[in-house]
């Protein structure tokens, strides 16, 4: 497949992508394609339709380093060729072409959430509305995977695998109290990774020891413990939000702890919001494998 100089990272990915044409019927390049829909949906195309004519208006750009031996395609041909495609190795080129460009920072936050697209349902064939479970990197602004569910309850089982197709190393990993599992946490510190993970009803033990812990070591105003504190005052569009942090690294009191790989904090915040002068307070509780630093703490909390 024929190329003239580009960019060698993108070219050397998407370059092992099996053509599923005919050869004698092809009348494009299939990594002038690729290359042609990817800056397309990065310059905010978002159907085949905007893909053709993004490439009609650079066409003298794309040019200086694609060959385009018919011009650009049309778009019903892009929607033809990606139709043809196998979705898994298209994305396994694109995934490894993200993770060789993306600058990784030493702490970065991978935030994984689940959401469910909206009118995605189809009640004719009896789908429910698609789920999709992402990993999102809170610096580099960029969605390193996704995988597809057909429910909510099903995020469980779907981010061991999404967990697995990322490079975790250096890398803080939070994640909703859905996901607070303890094979979950073995795999994110099996894989290099430390975690941050928030606690609700699904850990119910686990949950009310954490929350002991903290109201004895209130009680003796944190002396003798390894313990950080912070508070932040957000005011604006007429409401003011106070939220404080604390740590704590004393977890004799919590003996579930043990069952948790890594696990040598946790963590509180308490959040007052006050607008139209109603006042509402949240307390939230985590465990995790970042120590006591509670600017850490946070800047985790916080980017999720």
């Amino acid at each position: 497949m024929a190329t003239r100089e580009t960019d060698s990272s993108l070219v050397g990915h998407f370059n092992v992508l099996e053509d599923p044409r005919d050869p004698l019927r092809r009348r494009h390049n299939l990594i002038d394609m690729v290359i042609i829909a990817i800056a397309a949906t990065i310059g905010g195309a978002d159907g085949w339709a905007a893909i053709g004519q993004f490439g009609h208006s650079k066409e003298a750009w794309f040019r200086q380093f694609l060959e385009l031996p018919n011009g650009i395609p049309a778009h019903d041909t892009f929607g033809r060729v990606f139709a043809l495609l196998t979705p898994e190795a298209f994305e396994t080129c694109f995934r490894g072409w993200v993770a060789s460009i993306r600058t990784f920072l030493p702490g970065e936050i991978i935030a994984v959430d689940g959401k469910t697209l909206r009118r995605s349902h189809n009640r004719a064939k009896g789908l429910a509305a698609l789920h999709l479970v992402s990993a999102w990197a809170t610096a580099s602004r960029v969605v390193l995977g996704q995988v597809a569910t057909d429910a909510k309850s099903n995020e469980i089982t779907a981010i061991p695998p999404l967990l697995a197709l990322l490079m975790l190393r250096g890398a803080i990993v939070t994640i909703d109290a859905m996901g607070c599992q303890t094979k979950i946490a073995e795999q994110i510190v099996d894989q290099g990774g430390d975690y941050v993970l928030a606690l609700k009803g699904n850990q119910g033990v686990l949950a009310a020891e954490v929350e002991e812990a903290f109201i004895e070591a209130n009680a003796k105003d944190y002396a003798g413990v390894e313990s950080e504190a912070l508070e932040t005052v957000e005011r604006g569009h007429g409401r003011v939000e106070t939220r404080r942090y604390r740590t704590l690294g004393e977890l004799s009191g919590v003996p579930r702890s043990a069952l948790w790989k890594g696990m040598n904090m946790i963590g509180m915040v308490e959040s007052t919001r006050e607008s139209a002068g109603k006042i509402s307070r949240e307390t939230r509780f985590f465990i995790g494998t970042i120590g006591t630093g509670v600017g850490d703490f946070a800047r985790v909390v916080r980017a999720h």
